[in-house]
């Protein structure tokens, strides 16, 4: 240090590259009348800084306090270096040292600056439907390698043109060493295509670059299903508020009664088709722009905002501008088509368009009136993985699409919509996909270079090294050869994303999930260490809260399925549970299961299982027992009383279904947990003055697990079916039961430990109100997932947990 100067190497690692991170150091150290130089290199972003003592400290306090919005500085490491004078300050090229780990951004929503220029005819990329910035626009979807350049991304094929090259080396530019930039000059081209015609391009440039969304819009106008080209792949939309299109997407793409998403073009509209409050409104316009499950608005009449209903697009990123579009939902110009869209269901998932070709989908104030609200769902058939490849999409879609709206643009990661619920004002993850992956979660402890492959269910993975860990993008469930290809890529680019080289994997206890057999049968000579099912559940919440490895917590896993030690199917589970294993305290008592997959669609099988359980005769005055024919009932009790084709469960989701069943919701179901699903719908609001109750009975021995009865709760539901008790209301007594029972069983058990609770059963927004409200008016710490799904689709993080520490 001389003449009252010093000199720092710093180097910041994190989400720092495509964010802006080069230009925010350029300007910061402009501003300090800082000299040196910045560069990225694959383990972040490097800094070479000189200038007064002080003001070094004032630029490291703003990189780490103050970074662009995209940014997630993880760390900043710093070391003093030799004076050596100089004057500026200047972007160096990525460096291509090797070591360290740089960490990829997400695909990130439009911001409010490209919306602008979007809608601006002055700008020259006014309806560009590719304008992005280092704010906005693709990144995890079209990046083949890090570090970060274009030359690693599907965007080399499109050489910039001089406007966009000068921008594009500009630090002052907001698009500096933004690696998607392009212009209608330079960038990808849109097409619109169907079966009866040839596609169909604009002329590169600006002369007519609104004809195939025109022709999109005019598809849609008249009832037919379009698959659109997005970000992470392509989605199938129609009209919203025609039900004959929506009915027939349904039918097309073997939806059965799956509620579909709407896409909405701005916030206004959101707030006219369902409940907004202002943490739904945060979460409806963050960059992730997640599909949001909202309570529906009960009456559609006159909008209440005060913004003009010709605003066109939206003011900002988040939509708050009312446009056309919502203009006529508020005055009654269109129904949405809810008992198509969202058949049985009080909530609709809903989301706002992210991406500029969406936005122009919708069409600005100039273009005729199209939709104004669009079911917008992954293109493919129920089960398949979501098309991103066009070849495979004119192949996999032709009997789904009427046209395509595409582009040449590749996609090289698919990647689906993420999905969230909001629970007493707190986020609740149903699906972390597009917006989050691949984001890091940090780990509690240090584990060594690990694969977790998840389960078979929702499935996602899992890579993790040293305090970090990455899971993949949703991939589905494993249930047919072209997921588990799509699995074998994700895994892949993952692996080539994060460095990690795994030395072990980690896979479910279940000897029959395809998850299971993938990790056997990639692992080589790489050990593949078993997971229990509820275990890792409990384990990815603890590491979510950032739990020490000495911990212990209550864990209350409440699930659908999952392999027990004993054999039996698990589901209804309190854990006294650390990272490295786990004590089984209760259970629920064993039912049996008969016929298995065949019983998780038939609801009614479940409930005459509880019924023979519970020492109550099948009576044909139980809507359950109706509904089971009269030769399957005969087969069923035989089942039932030989153990012929049956294993014993403790599944909490199967008894949601058995009730759902005897009260009469549903009997036979179209998607997974669909009976409970209704019946919790059915149930919210609804005051009760009494509730059922379980049983617990103890084991044989001081070892033994205590069992949780349900037989008590059943007797009651039948009582209240034969006394005709409404069904909201049975609902309502049950929910407040399990709510009830979770607070007894941390009275028992979990008065030293945090509350734990996890399992796909906590998605219910009811059910985990209600515990959560109890354990803590009871002085419980309660833990819930806040940033992972208590689905299958956080299983993978736990699995490297439990490995990691054990």
């Amino acid at each position: 240090m001389t003449g009252g100067r010093a000199r720092r190497g710093i180097v910041v690692r994190g989400v720092v590259q495509g964010v802006g991170f080069r230009p925010f150091v350029y300007a910061t150290a402009a501003e300090l009348s800082l000299s040196g130089r910045v560069s990225n290199d694959s383990s972040g972003v490097l800094i070479d800084i000189e200038g007064a003592p002080a003001d070094l400290d004032e630029f490291i306090r703003r990189i780490r306090d103050r970074p662009p919005p995209l940014a997630v500085v993880e760390s900043v490491e710093q070391c003093e270096l030799e004076v050596r004078g100089g004057t500026g300050f200047h972007i160096a090229d990525t460096t291509r040292a090797t070591g360290g780990r740089t960490l990829a951004s997400p695909d990130v929503a439009i911001c409010a600056d490209c919306a602008a220029e979007l809608r601006d005819p002055a700008d020259r990329r006014y309806r560009h439907p590719f304008v992005n910035c280092t704010n906005c626009g693709p990144r995890f979807t079209i990046i083949a390698a890090l570090p970060y350049d274009r030359e690693r991304t599907s965007m080399a094929e499109f050489p910039l043109c001089d406007a966009c090259a000068r921008e594009y080396a500009d630090p002052a530019d907001r698009r500096f060493h933004a690696q998607p930039i392009a212009c209608p000059e330079c960038g990808p081209t849109l097409s619109y295509s169907s079966p009866a015609d040839p596609i169909h391009r604009p002329p590169q440039g600006r002369s007519n670059p609104g004809d195939p969304l025109a022709a999109a819009r005019e598809l849609l106008r008249a009832g037919g299903i379009l698959a659109v080209k997005g970000i992470g792949g392509y989605h199938l939309a129609c009209d919203a508020a025609d039900p004959a299109a929506v009915t027939e997407l349904r039918r097309r793409k073997r939806r059965g009664d799956k509620p579909f998403a709407v896409m909405v073009p701005d916030l206004a509209t959101a707030r006219i088709l369902v409940e907004v409050d202002e943490a739904a409104a945060a979460l409806l316009t963050s960059p992730a722009r997640p599909i949001v499950l909202l309570p529906r608005r009960r009456s559609r009449g006159v909008h209440t905002g005060t913004q003009s209903a010709t605003t066109g697009l939206a003011h900002d990123a988040a939509g708050d501008g009312m446009n056309a579009g919502a203009a006529g939902f508020a005055h009654g110009h269109a129904e949405l088509a809810v008992a198509e869209v969202a058949p049985g269901n009080p909530d609709l998932g809903v989301l706002i368009a992210y991406t500029p070709l969406h936005l122009l989908l919708f069409g600005l104030p100039e273009d005729p009136p199209g939709p104004q609200a669009l079911v917008m769902t992954s293109g493919n058939l129920g089960g398949e993985p979501i098309c991103y490849d066009d070849a495979d999409a004119r192949i996999r879609l032709a009997g789904l699409a009427d046209a395509w709206l595409s582009h040449d643009r590749r996609i090289l990661v698919p990647c689906d919509d993420s999905v969230v619920r909001l629970v007493d004002g707190l986020e609740l993850p149903v699906r972390r996909s597009r917006g989050h992956a691949p984001l890091p979660l940090a780990l509690p402890m240090p584990i060594p270079p690990t694969l977790a492959v998840g389960a078979d269910l929702k499935n996602t993975c899992a890579v993790g090294e040293d305090r970090y860990a990455w899971l993949s993008q949703h991939i589905g469930d494993m249930d047919d050869l072209a997921t588990l290809t799509a699995f074998t890529d994700a895994e892949r680019h993952l692996e080539e994303l994060t460095g990690v080289r795994p030395e072990q994997l980690a896979a479910d206890a279940h000897p029959r999930y395809r998850s299971t057999a993938w990790a056997h049968q990639h692992a080589g000579e790489r050990p593949v260490r078993s997971v229990q099912h509820h275990h890792a559940h409990i384990a990815a919440v603890m590491g979510e809260h950032g739990l020490d490895p000495a911990e212990t917590v209550l864990g209350i896993a409440f699930d659908g399925t999952g392999f027990g030690p004993d054999g039996a199917i698990w589901g209804g589970e309190v854990l006294l549970a650390g990272y490295k294993g786990f004590r089984r305290l209760a259970h629920l008592r064993y039912v049996p299961l008969a016929g298995g997959d065949v019983s998780v669609r038939r609801p009614y099988r479940m409930a005459l299982a509880h019924l023979r359980t519970a020492g109550i005769a099948w009576d044909d005055d139980i809507p359950a027992v109706r509904a089971c024919p009269p030769e399957e009932r005969s087969v069923l009790a035989h089942q039932l009383d030989t153990g012929f084709g049956c294993v014993p469960t403790s599944s909490m989701g199967r008894l949601f279904d058995a009730v759902a069943a005897l009260a009469g919701v549903r009997q036979v179901v179209d998607y997974e947990a669909q009976a409970a699903i209704e019946l919790e719908g059915l149930s919210r609001g609804v005051e009760v003055d009494a509730v059922y109750r379980f049983g617990l009975a103890e084991g044989d021995g001081a070892a033994e697990p205590i069992s949780i009865d349900a037989a008590p709760a059943i007797a009651a539901v039948v009582a209240d079916v034969r006394a005709g008790t409404p069904i909201p209301v049975i609902g309502a007594r049950f929910h407040a039961a399990v709510a009830r029972l979770v607070l007894r069983l941390a009275l028992r058990f979990g008065r030293s430990n945090p509350i734990a609770l996890s399992g796909g059963v906590f998605q219910n927004a009811l059910l985990l109100s209600s515990a959560r409200t109890l354990l803590r008016d009871n002085g419980f710490h309660v833990l819930t997932h806040h940033r992972l799904p208590p689905n299958d689709g956080g299983l993978a993080f736990g699995q490297l947990l439990a490995v990691g520490a054990s």
